[in-house]
């Protein structure tokens, strides 16, 4: 992997000194170079049906990444804190053909029935990671899956499962290729997901994981998540989220239309700067240990994601009066107890609540007695921060 790392450090370099070429034309060079590690030169197919489970986690993005360009580049940088609880079980049979078929070959089932509805962006996931993954033409395959948490209510259901899926299919690759290394097998997973959606590259690994090329972040690519291991205090790698479930019905707008309501925003070029002194303030805050800091630009980056939503055209107002609530109370407890807990949300009504470990009994306390009465049916999930995917 040196040679990758040697081309991420060239192409970084080339964006923050002056050069007299286009970022775009440095991008796409940069992109063709990097693509290509990941199409393998020969595979062989197996004889024998295989199957393979993983467990993969949602994530919770402290800087949001919130419009892309084709195929899944991000506009900004993110970063994120990997979860523990929320996840999803992803299964795959993979049975050899006598044949390759013109296409993925494959049957879908979440939570126990066939699901027609998912099947759509499977499709496009599949033809997406062809050039990536020629083999999968030669295998019947049978998906299984299922979440710990509400699909398709802002708590990243599609990081989970694309994350979960590409991890399968990089199982499958390696039962071809025994002898892929460990960093390339989770640098291709990462890769792989974030074809079928583009946070799921940050679900591969944890605790901490960022997504997009910036300065601060050593072999950042807009390809794949990369750890921020380095200069990380400890108290962030044990870190609390509960998810209050304000509303446990499906998103009101699709990530994917959020994203395109980007393009001709009257204030995105404003947001993707942001976003950008976001990450190098975050990351200083990290290493620092520096809790209230960190409160600051979390909050800022939710609210931020959510101001850009409800100044598109056309408009979303993605809160319900109950998150507000929340977000009132949070900054009234904080104020009052000293505690940094902070709020952040996704693109919905659900509110994540922050909070270091070693204050987990007091905030867990209150949100029983307090803030429960906010969400649907008074259900939250506790959860934590986590260390990525899991084989079954």
């Amino acid at each position: 992997m040196l040679r990758v790392n040697v081309i991420n450090n060239f192409f970084n370099a080339l964006l923050f000194i002056k050069i007299t070429f286009p970022r775009s034309r440095i991008f796409a060079l940069y992109k063709r170079m990097s693509e290509q590690q990941f199409i393998p030169s020969d595979f062989s197919i197996l004889t024998q049906p295989v199957s393979v489970g993983w467990q993969s986690p949602s994530n919770i993005a402290l800087v949001k990444y919130w419009g892309k360009t084709d195929v899944q580049i991000p506009k900004n940088a993110s970063l994120s804190f990997t979860l523990s609880a929320c996840t999803t079980q992803t299964t795959i049979d993979f049975l050899p053909l006598s044949k390759p078929s013109s296409s993925v070959d494959f049957e879908l089932f979440f939570e126990g029935k066939k699901n027609a509805d998912f099947r759509p962006k499977i499709i496009d996931f599949f033809k997406r990671i062809a050039a990536y993954c020629p083999y999968l033409r030669h295998y019947q395959l049978t998906i299984r899956s299922s979440n710990s948490f509400p699909h398709s209510s802002g708590i990243a259901s599609s990081a989970s499962a694309m994350s979960a899926l590409a991890m399968c299919i990089m199982e499958l690759e390696q039962h071809q290729q025994p002898e892929i290394t460990d960093l390339f097998f989770k640098q291709k997973a990462s890769f792989l997901a974030r074809l079928g959606s583009g946070s799921a590259c940050r679900s591969i690994e944890g605790p901490l994981v960022g997504w997009g090329t910036h300065p601060r972040i050593p072999n950042s690519s807009d390809l794949y998540g990369v750890v921020l291991s380095d200069s990380v205090h400890p108290i962030f790698t044990s870190y609390r989220d509960t998810v209050l479930l304000v509303d446990r019905g499906q998103k009101e707008v699709s990530s994917t239309v959020g994203h395109n309501l980007m393009n001709g925003h009257s204030f995105s070029d404003q947001r993707f700067l942001q976003a950008q002194e976001n990450m190098a303030g975050l990351i200083e805050v990290l290493a620092k240990g520096d809790v209230g800091g960190f409160v600051r630009i979390v909050e800022l980056e939710a609210l931020s994601l959510h101001a850009m939503m409800m100044t598109s055209d056309p408009s979303f107002v993605l809160m319900k009066p109950n998150t507000l609530q929340i977000i009132q109370a949070v900054r009234a407890y904080r104020k009052e107890t000293g505690i940094p807990v902070c709020f952040t949300l996704d693109a919905g009504a659900n509110v994540h609540l922050l909070y270091p470990d070693e204050s987990a009994e007091k905030v867990m306390e209150w949100i029983e007695n307090e803030l429960a009465l906010y969400c649907q049916n008074q259900q939250y999930i506790h959860d934590r921060v986590g260390s990525g995917a899991k084989k079954m």
